[in-house]
Parts: structure tokens; C-alpha cells; sequence
């Protein structure tokens, strides 16, 4: 894709969980590196290492990848929201000082 002033754009290629989980499952089964596998499949080989590390981490823990993937999503709103909520108190609490000042 091309824009008007002459700069190109990447679109990020997506791939499902089940290609993910058969890629990885081609790795493991073969005796071929993850790089041969990775061209074979047309993908960057760092995919496939991230792919497989992330499944194998996930398998430790009892989960699917998908569902370690959501508990880290969930972790990293939450503290962001946790950052905005410390903010808001320290606020009020300034804001609480200040005015108790004023009222004397």
C-alpha cells in the first residue's frame, strides 16, 4: 500500500491460534529446524521461536496460549488503571489538604 506522499505502509500479517498451535506442533514433531519450518511456512523464524516459547510456557502452567495471552492483557489494564486510580488519590488528597488549609 502506498500513501500520497510517497511513503509505503506494512500491514501486519494476523494468523489464528490454530495455525500458531500447528506451526509449533510441526516443530516439536519434526526433527527439522525451526528455521527450515518457519520458511517452509512463509513465516519469520522469530515467530516460531515466540510461538513455541509462549506454548511451552503456557503447557507449564496448565493453560492454553491464548487464554496466558489474555490473563497478560488483563494484567497490563489493570495496571494502568491502577496508575490512573493512584493518581486521582494522591489529587484528592492534595486538593483535601489544601482546603482543610483555607477553611482555618
Amino acid at each position: 500500500m502506498r500513501l500520497e506522499d510517497g511513503m509505503s505502509t506494512k500491514t501486519r500479517r494476523q494468523y489464528t491460534e490454530e495455525f500458531k498451535a500447528e506451526a509449533v506442533r510441526l516443530v516439536r514433531d519434526s526433527a527439522r529446524p525451526i528455521a527450515q519450518v518457519a520458511r517452509e511456512l512463509g513465516i519469520a523464524d522469530h515467530l516460531l521461536y515466540r510461538w513455541r516459547g509462549e506454548h511451552q510456557q503456557a503447557e507449564g502452567r496448565g493453560q492454553t496460549r491464548h487464554s496466558l495471552r489474555a490473563e497478560r492483557t488483563e494484567l497490563v489494564q489493570l495496571r494502568c488503571e491502577n496508575a490512573i486510580l493512584k493518581q486521582e488519590r494522591d489529587f484528592l488528597r492534595r486538593a483535601a489538604a489544601f482546603f482543610a488549609k483555607e477553611s482555618r
